[in-house]
């Protein structure tokens, strides 16, 4: 049984380096034969593409078979503007901006049409979150953090579904990354970003009864477990997060994105055709669990220390 994906379009939205999640997912979506797209934050733009050009990310590019593998299209999105009416004067004059033309989901929208046709696109996968008041505990978050945190983390999923639904084939696929701050006390995750993810997640059961009755297509979340990649490091406290997981976990093992990619390539692919409204845990069991390891709990189920000590 392999997941054969050839002749299927991806696009992939949030990949600004190749050291998260989005940038494993589109590897693997290309290990597995589809074409993929990829969708950055304009001013992260110039960057990724200078690195990309200069064979910095060669490494990560290399697929089974040797190959590295390109993308089909990079287009530029901020996904905090549904459209260019809505952005503002300082922000659409930007030079970062002003040089990546229209830049806004509508565009995004659009230049897919223009680029591939109409019915061009198989899956979307929104790896999208932005929480300007993160460090912040949530009593102390303003309004504005905390709206713009919802915006461009959950609202940017509902917008995206509504407008590339239209331009997706029967039996396509939206998926979005999720974290398990939606359901459990994440201290440090802060600035709204917990109800951010707890909105994505809700939204996906929406989603996935609108779109898959408007236009047959599935949508579901994948929660992953912490990762210390570039984004995370944001919140001041990732390593020590990973630290717990690693240790409490009915797994303790170490993510890999690789393991959070091959679920996703999973549920975008027709292995999964009765699969949506779904939030799927990868993480290594850890959302199973109400408390941490005491010192005495290994000793119950007859062990002296946990995997990941010995390893």
């Amino acid at each position: 049984m392999r997941i054969d994906l050839k002749g299927r379009r991806a696009l992939v939205a949030g990949v600004a380096d190749d050291g998260g999640f989005g940038f494993a997912i589109a590897k693997s979506l290309a290990e597995c034969g589809a074409r993929v797209c990829v969708a950055t934050w304009p001013p992260a733009l110039n960057v990724f593409e200078m690195m990309w050009k200069r064979g910095k990310f060669d490494a990560s590019r290399r697929l089974s078979d040797g190959k590295l593998f390109d993308f089909e299209h990079v287009f530029p999105l901020d996904a905090a503007y549904d459209n260019l009416e809505e952005v503002p004067d300082d922000v659409r004059n930007n030079r970062r901006y002003a040089e990546r033309g229209d830049f806004t989901i509508q565009g995004l929208t659009d230049s897919i049409r223009r680029q591939f046709g109409p019915s061009s696109l198989d899956i979307v996968v929104h790896c999208l979150a932005n929480g300007p008041e993160v460090a912040r505990p949530l009593m102390d978050t303003t309004r504005r953090g905390y709206l713009s945190a919802i915006s461009t983390s959950a609202y940017s999923n509902v917008s995206l579904v509504s407008h590339l639904a239209p331009l997706m084939r029967q039996g396509g696929s939206f998926l979005s990354l999720t974290y398990l701050a939606s359901e459990r006390v994440v201290p440090g995750y802060g600035g709204g970003m917990s109800s951010a993810k707890a909105a994505l997640e809700s939204d996906t059961r929406y989603l996935s009864f609108e779109a898959g009755r408007r236009f047959g297509l599935r949508v579901n979340a994948l929660s992953a477990g912490p990762y210390a990649s570039r984004a995370a490091s944001v919140t001041g406290m990732i390593h020590e997060v990973v630290s717990y997981y690693e240790n409490n976990a009915p797994l303790p093992n170490r993510l890999e994105p690789s393991q959070v990619a091959h679920a996703a390539v999973f549920m975008c692919s027709p292995w999964a055709a009765a699969i949506t409204g779904t939030t799927l845990h990868v993480d290594n069991g850890l959302h199973v669990m109400a408390k941490g390891l005491g010192p005495n709990d290994l000793n119950w189920l007859g062990l002296e220390q946990s995997v990941a000590e010995t390893a």
